[in-house]
């Protein structure tokens, strides 16, 4: 595999490891957004063309990124919070409807969910701790379940869960399978098809190495025809640049769900970010990840305490480590000494990219075990 460090000219002092959270942008994603504010101050919107084929690019990416077949069932949208958000105030639902979330679930897969409290829904939570969590989960899909929304990879603990096993029991069931990709895409393969998901929702900010602001919406052709629109504007309607038009309809594709003018900016800045990755390749992403998360995780053993799955096969980028003493204190520490990372689950959350060389997870550890 090609050297890619040099995409990465982070600070000699920094040592990032919280792609989790914010990741830093490869220097390609920096030239491509510098381009473009250059587009825009020498001559506007003249290129407006050109940009429309980079949004069509981004949605081909993110297609073969998901493993689906059309980039026509790709919706663009501001963040994970509202592709959820548009499910739940979109589905038709029943008084004494219910939904099955996890207890472990990042508050974007929660209150959306809770917020349904006052049309009758039940969000039914289910706790993962024990040896088969999805076992639980699909324990607790009852009749009057109409959907199951879970997270691949859990955000405080890096529990990753069985897509695939999930899926095939919402089939079983008649629910429809909603996953917050948000911890894995962009770090591990992931299959829409193979895992029957009736949506994928993810922003592009965490292991996407993207910007803020800009996330992806997949949504099956027969869920998505389930869905009521809640916004509305010039651009989701089927003849989009017909301005003329005094009738309208949604358009068939999954563009009925982007209201109004897209975010050029971010589109630019997250094609050039997902171009390396596959360039890499997910699977070359995934093993050099995984390397990264096991060296931390023997490097830790016999200090402190394991927050998250020692098993390789439940976890994916995402380590949590409490050291003994006071956590607060352990963070402003590790941080001062230049190593980014986050308070989450009860512990430190390390969250390595593919990237990074070995010989930073042992300066990693030479902090965490001062």
């Amino acid at each position: 595999m090609t050297d890619h460090r040099h995409e990465f000219p982070q600070h000699p002092q920094l040592l990032y490891l919280n792609h989790a959270a914010v990741s830093p942008w490869p220097a390609r994603t920096a030239r491509a957004v510098a381009e473009f504010a250059e587009q825009n101050l020498l001559q506007g919107a003249a290129d407006y063309p050109q940009w429309l084929q980079v949004e069509q690019r981004l949605r081909q990416q993110l297609a073969q990124l998901i493993n689906i077949d059309s980039p026509n069932d790709i919706a663009l949208v501001k963040n994970t919070s509202e592709g959820l958000s548009m499910i739940a105030m979109g589905l038709d639902w029943r008084d004494g409807d219910e939904v099955v979330i996890s207890d472990e679930e990042f508050p974007s897969n929660r209150i959306p969910w809770e917020a349904l409290a006052a049309r009758g829904v039940f969000t039914r939570v289910v706790a993962l701790g024990g040896a088969d969590p999805e076992a639980e989960l699909i324990a607790a899909l009852g009749p009057r379940t109409r959907l199951l929304s879970i997270s691949s990879v859990q955000f405080a603990s890096g529990r990753r869960l069985d897509l695939e096993r999930l899926g095939d029991a919402c089939r079983r069931h008649g629910v429809l399978f909603c996953v917050d990709a948000i911890q894995s895409l962009g770090a591990q393969p992931f299959d829409a098809q193979a895992c029957g998901a009736d949506f994928v929702v993810a922003d592009g900010h965490k292991w996407m190495l993207g910007p803020e602001g800009l996330g992806l919406f997949y949504s099956r052709p027969a869920a998505r025809d389930q869905l009521a629109l809640t916004q509305y504007g010039w651009h989701m309607v089927e003849d989009a640049g017909n301005y003329d038009r005094t009738d309208w309809q949604p358009a068939a594709s999954a563009r009925r769900f982007e209201c109004g003018s897209p975010n050029m900016l971010g589109i630019h800045a997250l094609s050039a970010s997902l171009s390396l990755l596959l360039e890499v390749g997910l699977e070359h992403v995934a093993m050099h990840i995984e390397s990264h998360v096991q060296a931390l995780q023997d490097g830790l053993a016999g200090h402190g305490q394991l927050c998250s799955p020692s098993d390789p096969a439940r976890r994916a980028g995402i380590l949590v480590w409490r050291p003994d003493g006071d956590l607060l204190a352990a963070h402003q520490r590790v941080t001062a000494a230049g190593l980014i990372c986050a308070r989450r689950g009860g512990g430190l959350r390390l969250s390595p990219h593919f990237y990074h060389d070995p010989s930073v997870i042992d300066r990693v550890l030479r902090i965490l075990l001062a």
